[in-house]
């Protein structure tokens, strides 16, 4: 008997969602994709010009216009699978009115790096526990991936995560195409806490080039940046894994040094003395890093691990330190 297409639904607006309905529908494996959308406005342009008007306008939408809506509760209601899309600060916001009972027996996809705050937890326990998903309907989708790239169709590589090996495998048959190849891991934790520490350090990268820092100091950072992210993965879920992979270093390299981030230009900002509001403003865009920092500080309250770098930005952004003494101070501590 044939198994019936997969109905996914994609919730959130921004350009990462976006790029996320390009690969699903770039994929030959038949499904139906669903879109959820805050923005009225974006929605309703989306329906007669088949285009985001906000983000990766370039990008041809493939999804029929029916299947595209601001009612959440539809949108989830009419799919198996749920692939979250929006900034971790918002996801609380997001799921306003949304039960467990709306949520059981359905495959919860996590696109999202990020931390929620006030809860202080990866997303993938903050479905467990707040949301009553099981670990084993949990997806994690991590990598070296930006969204500006895939609306280029640049070949990517991102790492498809589940304690389910085997749902892991299926959805990453739903995900590839010819300019997006997956890999499969087991390693939801490991896979999510690196994506959420990488958004600091490529924060931490941006500091240093906005107070001058070059080239040269920047390798040393982010090398002292892959030992420090070791550290706390070993800490949090100690378990046999290689930090090179491209889960691991392949995502804090590109995110420390790419154009598109936008942690990093965020972080540039800061250090050529902007405020954080001023430069949020400015951007349009929600960097990660920035509330990611204030929930690790926290969580490392517990595992006490040597975090300078991390310690460095939070100093910088949340204690209004100088940019350019906390660089100096940590510049003595890395080697």
């Amino acid at each position: 008997m044939q198994k019936q297409p997969k109905k996914i639904a994609v919730i959130g607006g921004g350009s990462w969602a976006t790029a996320n309905i390009k690969i699903l529908t770039d994929n030959n494996t038949p499904k139906e994709i669903y879109w959820w959308m805050r923005s009225a406005e974006a929605a309703e342009h989306i329906h007669k010009f088949r285009h985001n008007p906000n983000y990766l306008s370039s990008v041809e939408i493939k999804v029929p216009a029916e299947n595209i809506s601001t009612d959440i509760k539809y949108i989830i209601g009419a799919a198996d699978m749920i692939l979250l899309n929006v900034p971790a600060a918002f996801l609380k916001d997001a799921l306003r009115g949304i039960t467990a009972d709306d949520l059981k027996g359905k495959k919860i996809i996590s696109a999202i790096k990020g931390i929620v705050p006030d809860e202080n937890q990866i997303i993938g326990e903050f479905l467990q526990q707040h949301c009553m998903i099981p670990a084993s309907d949990i997806i994690v989708i991590s990598g070296p991936c930006h969204a500006e790239e895939v609306a280029l169709e640049k070949l990517s590589y991102l790492t498809i995560a589940s304690q389910d090996v085997e749902l892991a495998t299926e959805f990453a048959g739903m995900f590839s195409n010819r300019y997006l190849k997956t890999i499969v891991s087991d390693d939801i934790y490991g896979t999510e806490w690196s994506a959420v520490l990488k958004n600091i350090y490529a924060v931490a990268s941006g500091i240093c080039h906005g107070v001058g820092y070059g080239d040269n100091f920047q390798a040393v950072l982010i090398s002292n940046a892959i030992r420090e992210l070791k550290d706390f993965l070993d800490a949090v879920h100690p378990i046999d894994r290689d930090i090179k992979e491209s889960a691991y270093l392949g995502d804090l390299l590109v995110t420390a040094y790419s154009q598109f981030s936008r942690n990093r230009t965020f972080g540039n900002m800061i250090g050529k003395g902007y405020t954080v509001k001023s430069a949020q403003l400015e951007m349009n865009m929600v960097a990660e890093g920035y509330y990611a920092i204030n929930c690790l500080y926290e969580v490392n309250k517990q595992y006490k691990v040597h975090m300078p770098i991390c310690n460095a930005v939070y100093a910088i952004l949340y204690q209004k330190k100088s940019p350019v003494v906390e660089m100096k101070n940590l510049a003595e501590k890395l080697s």
